[in-house]
Formats: structure tokens, C-alpha cells, sequence
């Protein structure tokens, strides 16, 4: 083997998306609190385990969100993982907007991070660590609290919506 390290070679953005497009993914919306209480959120498909001791879960956010400084400023979060016929929220979170909340069903969960109604699943966490990740944070979360509903995931596959077969659910 060589002791020599191979040079970086130039990735065109565009393969690199429709590559990682192969690989089917979860649908959450990450939420927090923002300014004066706000609820904040954005759609993400960025979303891993880590460890179960402790109960670890990672997700990334672009340094350039507009709600980049809520997760920033705020020590929890939670990650609402979306139910198939969530793709209009999804969407909705996914959109710039002021009022991203606006006909959105949540309650307040614990440290009032919204939770939205209908979902999947949900994770309350408390930021753990947060590390650069080129053009975005890396967020780490310590899992306190979890909600499972009955209920068919919204998966996301080459730059579409999916769905799981009835078996495999």
C-alpha cells in the first residue's frame, strides 16, 4: 500500500445530488423555538442514529437557513418524523415563509418545543453537540423523549415522494 494520499478530485454538485438521490430517506420536520417564543421549523431528509447509549440522533442545517440562529440559540429541538400524507406539510416547511405554523396542528412538548399532530414519530432533544459540516452545522441531540404513532412514513427517492409497500411497513 502507498503512503502517499491521492489528491482530492473535483466533484461536479450536480452528480453529487442525484447520487445521494439514490438512497431513500425519512421526511422529518426539525422544529424549535425562536424569537420571543415563535415556533420554528424547516423540512429535512438529513436525519441518522448515532448510539443508544447515550441516545444519540444527528441531523445537518445550511448555515445559511433563515431559522439557522433559533437552533442556534435554543438548546432543544424536536424531530418530527412525517407520515405519507404529510407532503403539503412537508412542503410547507420545506418553502421559505414567515408563518411556516399556519394551519399546522402542534401542541407544546417538553422545554415548548412544538410537536405537530399526525405525524410518524416524534424525538424530543437536547442539543448535544454541534459540528462544522462544510456549508452546514451538524447537530447532535440527546433523545429525552419519544412518541410512536400508527401511521405509514413518508419516504423521499430520487428527488420524489414514495411510499413503502404494505409489507414492508
Amino acid at each position: 500500500m502507498s503512503d502517499t494520499i491521492p489528491k482530492a478530485v473535483q466533484i461536479d454538485r450536480n452528480m453529487l445530488r442525484d447520487a445521494l438521490g439514490h438512497f431513500a430517506t425519512g421526511v422529518a420536520v426539525v422544529t424549535t423555538v425562536g424569537d420571543g417564543g415563535a415556533p420554528v421549523g424547516l423540512t429535512i431528509n438529513s436525519f441518522n442514529s448515532v448510539s443508544l447509549s447515550p441516545p444519540l440522533i444527528l441531523w445537518s442545517l445550511a448555515r445559511t437557513a433563515p431559522s439557522f440562529d433559533a437552533f442556534r440559540n435554543y438548546n432543544s429541538f424536536a424531530i418530527n418524523i412525517l407520515a405519507r400524507d404529510q407532503q403539503d406539510l412537508c412542503m410547507q416547511f420545506a418553502r421559505p415563509s414567515e408563518d411556516k405554523f399556519r394551519n399546522i396542528a402542534y401542541r407544546p412538548g417538553i422545554e415548548n418545543v412544538p410537536l405537530i399532530e399526525g405525524v410518524h414519530a416524534q424525538l424530543e432533544c437536547r442539543t448535544y453537540r454541534r459540528h462544522e459540516g462544510g456549508d452546514h452545522e451538524i447537530y447532535l441531540g440527546e433523545v429525552i423523549g419519544i412518541s410512536t404513532y400508527e401511521k405509514q412514513p413518508l419516504v423521499f427517492h430520487r428527488g420524489q415522494f414514495t411510499h413503502l409497500s404494505e409489507a414492508a411497513a
